[in-house]
């Protein structure tokens, strides 16, 4: 394949295959270059040793109104299947553990007041954000120029109600309120359809998974490309002028007329552009940092948990292991309970040894389970922050004063150079539905700009 295309395509993940795919149809001669010897992105299916099943390491979930991916799954001929929810759920909340069925735990009524009124108002002034330009939204300095837990501390008023919102924080971000814009809390709750529709499973964004992993989407993508696609090729430099853009990844160079880098904000600034980037687009990568997540798969030799009549769905406000899903398919085999180590509690966790982490792990999953939870036959972590090519997870998120001040540059395009990735999407921002958004976005404006 000739190193002189239309189109450079930087990274393999859902948005950059799908951007490619989009631009290959439209009969532009593309490349993808992909830092990793794999695709997929934050998507990752990972074989249990000794066995001929997965797990999902990455993003896994798809749920009601995540069109473009839905779509995707279909055209593609895979197939979705629920999330198991059948049972009771368990919490620890204000330091007592409960089973409950349902969204919310039985607690105090005057912290489920609480708890509702808050997210009455959060729904309310997430509404109010304009999806394609959030900084141009009512009050969107007031809201940019604090944080998440600034905002929150201002409309709950018990302390149970806010460590409650803080959990969400943590599960749906993996960051902790005081490190994120109030104004891209709302916008992404916005983008995602309301804070039901972000935490729920049956109606909401955990709602289905793909059989066989939704890995396979950005794979089978990468397969209708073939030789385009060249993997264990990191983007170390982009030279671009209003004509030409060339981009060197190790010893070897390619020139196209327009280029589109679809990986994650930080990962950015490691490349050397010449000329630099301008200097907004500068001062917003700086303010965009991704969040932190551990994920680990615990397999074990039968769903013990549903005979139980328990859901494997957990949650604590104190807890390490604050999130727990169960994570096998309908007839349970594997039988899998998935958790996140999430914001700090993932930072913390690092520190320790495998073995150390592990023990933290099996001690939480026994207290929602029982006993039983101590003896995995299988335990597979990842640690999204410690992906040299990641950086974090699940993505990035804006801080204080950071959309006001440099939001425009999010999609505006750099010369030829586009941008793409889940976060610059309007809808499902930070999902797998966002960055196939964002390819289709990228792509359109590159055929837009080419037309004859």
């Amino acid at each position: 394949m000739s190193d002189l295309v239309d189109v450079i395509v930087v990274g393999a993940g859902a948005a950059g295959l799908t951007a490619a795919r989009a631009l290959v149809a439209a009969g532009r001669e593309v490349v993808v270059l992909e830092a990793r010897v794999r695709v997929g992105g934050r998507t990752l299916n990972l074989e249990v040793p000794g066995s001929d099943t997965y797990v999902e390491a990455g993003g896994m979930w798809v749920g009601p109104g995540q069109d473009r991916v839905l779509a995707l799954v279909d055209e593609l001929g895979f197939a979705t299947f629920p999330t198991h929810v059948q049972g009771v759920n368990v919490g620890e909340f204000a330091g007592r553990m409960t089973r409950f069925s349902g969204r919310i735990p039985r607690l105090n009524p005057l912290v489920l007041a609480d708890i509702g009124l808050t997210q009455l108002r959060l729904d309310r002034s997430a509404r109010r954000i304009p999806l394609q330009a959030p900084w141009t939204a009512p009050h969107a300095r007031e809201l940019d120029g604090q944080t998440f837990d600034t905002w929150l501390r201002a409309h709950s008023h018990t302390a149970a109600g806010r460590a409650f919102f803080r959990l969400i924080t943590q599960a749906v971000w993996c960051a902790e309120p005081e490190e994120m814009s109030a104004l891209w809390a709302q916008f992404y709750i916005h983008s995602g359809g309301g804070v039901d529709s972000l935490i729920n499973t049956a109606g909401g964004a955990q709602q289905d998974r793909v059989v066989g992993g939704t890995q396979r989407l950005s794979i089978a993508m990468a397969e209708e490309l073939g030789e385009r696609v060249v993997l264990d090729a990191a983007v170390t430099e982009i030279d671009w002028s209003d004509t030409e853009v060339r981009v060197r990844a190790g010893q070897r160079q390619w020139r196209a007329r327009h280029a589109i880098v679809a990986v994650p904000p930080p990962l950015v600034q490691r490349i050397r552009f010449t000329p630099g980037l301008p200097a907004e687009r500068a001062h917003l990568l700086q303010r965009m940092p991704m969040g932190w997540t551990i994920k680990v798969n615990v397999v074990y030799d039968e769903p013990f948990w549903r005979a139980q009549g328990l859901s494997g769905q957990a949650n604590s406000d104190t807890r390490a292991l604050g999130t727990v899903f169960d994570a096998g398919p309908p007839d349970g085999n594997p039988a899998v309970l998935v958790g996140f180590l999430e914001a700090t509690h993932a930072q913390t966790a690092s520190r320790l040894t495998p073995a150390q982490r592990r023990a933290v792990v099996l001690d939480d999953l026994a207290a929602y389970f029982g006993p039983r939870a101590r003896n995995p036959v299988h335990y597979v972590e990842q640690d999204w922050a410690a992906e040299p090519f990641s950086l974090g997870c699940y993505g990035a998120f804006a801080t204080p004063s950071t959309l006001t001040r440099f939001g425009p540059e999010l999609r505006r395009p750099t010369g030829p150079v586009h941008w793409a990735g889940t976060e610059t999407a309007t809808r499902w921002a930070g999902y797998i539905d966002g960055a196939i958004e964002s390819g289709h976005r990228a792509a359109a404006e590159i055929l837009a700009a080419t037309a004859p």
